[in-house]
């Protein structure tokens, strides 16, 4: 189910939108304050964040900004009755994904919500993930819960080249061709200096050691 962190200060306005969004199947986390809506974004995740500017305590430009520097890659949309030129160029210098002006139908506040969640999910097909893990095949990254775990380059396309077959069990020398092609000369234990390091930078193992075979990759990490 999608979750939605909604942030209005405004009971009628929060009660009702909230409403619209459940009727939609989402999971709706409905809070009034800045602070707090900072606090749950630490704790937990949202697919969607539907943000009011002026609340109590941080605005919702300042979450804004809390989620784009803590790399919490969700789509936002900015609920607000500011409609001043200023104010949306601000935000979407902050990468606001769409700046909706209040008062607004909610029919049209969902349609837009489908639309940014379809935008981002066309998105996330470049990255492949389970469990938080995601590799970015175009930046040659590794992200868990979308803070980089800086891998090097043999390091990602190893992980690459085992979640791209996930379950199945690769021998070292099939796993120096994928990430060397012919170009390695040396001893194959190099796989497991790589399989070492990534595991220390990964807070999951998903990494099984194949008695006698190899390594592939776990589904369900330890």
């Amino acid at each position: 189910m999608t979750k939605v962190l909604f942030l209005e200060d405004d009971p009628v306005i929060s009660d009702v939108l909230a409403e619209y969004m459940k009727l939609q199947q989402y999971e709706v986390t409905p809070i009034d304050d800045g602070d707090a809506a900072i606090t749950l974004l630490r704790d937990h995740i949202f697919d969607i964040a539907v943000l009011d500017i002026m609340v109590p305590h941080k605005s919702g430009l300042e979450v804004l900004q809390y989620i784009r520097t803590s790399k919490k890659d969700i789509p936002v949309i900015m609920l607000t009755a500011i409609n001043d030129e200023q104010t949306q160029v601000k935000a979407f210098n902050l990468y606001a994904d769409d700046y909706v002006v209040k008062p607004v139908s909610p029919l049209i506040l969902l349609k837009r919500m489908e639309t940014i969640l379809r935008r981002a999910k066309n998105y996330d097909k470049k990255f492949k993930e389970i469990d938080g893990l995601y590799l970015n095949d175009d930046s040659y990254q590794a992200f868990f819960d979308n803070v980089s775990l800086q891998l090097t380059l043999s390091e990602f396309l190893l992980m690459q080249a085992l979640k791209n077959d996930a379950g199945k069990a690769f021998t070292r020398e099939q796993l120096i061709l994928k990430i060397f092609n012919e170009d390695y000369i040396g001893n194959d234990r190099i796989i497991d200096a790589h399989v070492k390091n990534i595991r220390k930078k990964m807070p999951l193992n998903y990494i099984k050691t194949v008695i006698g075979v190899g390594y592939q990759f776990n589904d369900t990490p330890e």
